[in-house]
């Protein structure tokens, strides 16, 4: 049975440097340590001080030992220049690392990477490389990471699998989905509302995106039109929409809310917030739009012609329906 090998401790270094500087010779340290002598020379050779040859500082030696230890663990991300080019062209063309690494072995036969390589290629090797990422988080988050919440902080939540099936065909008006649209470099928002119908367009700003701006800011919007135009709304499970209960109350509505992390149930209001990024790209300080400009633009997207309307515009189409005046 071979016993494992197991690398000198702290305690066998400084007893080295002990006998070593009393003149003691290698294979009678070897003896007293339990060692063999060749170990002991190839631990001097390798943890000696690189500029002066011949002593041997127990405490340094041990730290060369763990460095070079951690460092015999790491391997190269993207294992050859092949592999690292065809990476490195398919993320700047906006493939994902995942996208990237299902067609490696199509286009080089016998090669494989996991994404997870690519992503810690990314991180530790490429930081340039991160604004090729979907979200291009400057920072990577853990893996496993979550911001799901334990308890729902949103009362009497509703799920959205209970939302009446007439919502889902669109054949009713009065059903609007809400959103909120953030910036890193302000404080303000914009409030984002869609009638899954019409694609009838509603912003605000909001000052804060607080619950109470929340609440008013859609009282304000929906309050004008008859009860047949406000009927359910749709939410995600942000901490803005903590006062729906309130906004029932106020406007007639029923509320529902998308599971966590599915924002794309409600896609209606995804999609127009995706326009609305085209005038206001991230890292717009809302805090330097007005109102004004806000109701500008919210004009613009309801006289936007819609390919899911026959080409007419969100006005023309509820207009038309004759759901404000029926």
């Amino acid at each position: 049975m071979h016993s494992h090998y197991q690398h000198l401790s702290q305690e066998e270094r400084e007893k080295l440097a002990i006998l070593k500087a009393q003149g003691v010779s290698l294979r009678e340290i070897a003896k007293s340590l339990g060692r063999s002598h060749s170990s002991l020379s190839r631990e001097l050779r390798r943890n000696a001080p690189p500029i002066h040859s011949g002593y041997y500082l127990p405490h340094k030696a041990q730290t060369r030992s763990a460095i070079r230890k951690s460092q015999a663990h790491q391997r190269l991300k993207l294992k050859n220049a092949a592999i690292r080019h065809f990476v490195l062209r398919h993320l700047q063309r906006g493939l994902s690392p995942e996208l990237v690494a299902g067609r490696l072995p199509r286009s080089l036969s016998g090669q494989r990477i996991s994404h997870e390589s690519i992503y810690q290629f990314i991180y530790k090797e490429a930081p340039n490389l991160i604004p090729f990422l979907a979200r291009a988080h400057r920072k990577r988050l853990k893996r496993w990471h979550t911001n799901k919440h334990r308890r729902s902080h949103i009362p009497q939540r509703v799920s959205i699998t209970e939302r009446p099936a007439v919502v889902e065909t669109r054949r009713q008006f009065g059903h609007w989905e809400a959103d909120t649209i953030v910036s890193r470099t302000g404080r303000a928002a914009l409030m984002v509302m869609a009638e899954r119908k019409s694609r009838l367009t509603k912003l605000a700003k909001l000052e804060r995106k607080t619950a109470a701006n929340m609440r008013a800011a859609i009282n304000r919007r929906l309050s004008r039109y008859p009860t047949r135009l406000r009927r359910t709304l749709t939410y995600d499970n942000g901490t803005e929409n903590t006062e729906h209960l309130k906004i029932n109350k106020t406007l007639g509505t029923k509320s529902f809310f998308c599971q966590p992390f599915h924002s794309w149930e409600k896609g209606t209001v995804e999609n127009i917030a995706g326009l609305v990024r085209r005038t206001y790209p991230k890292r717009t300080n809302f805090d330097t739009i007005t109102s004004r400009e806000v109701k500008r633009l919210e004009v613009l997207l309801n006289k936007r012609p819609r390919k899911c309307l026959g080409f007419r515009t969100p006005l023309e189409a509820i207009q038309k329906s004759g759901a404000l005046t029926g």
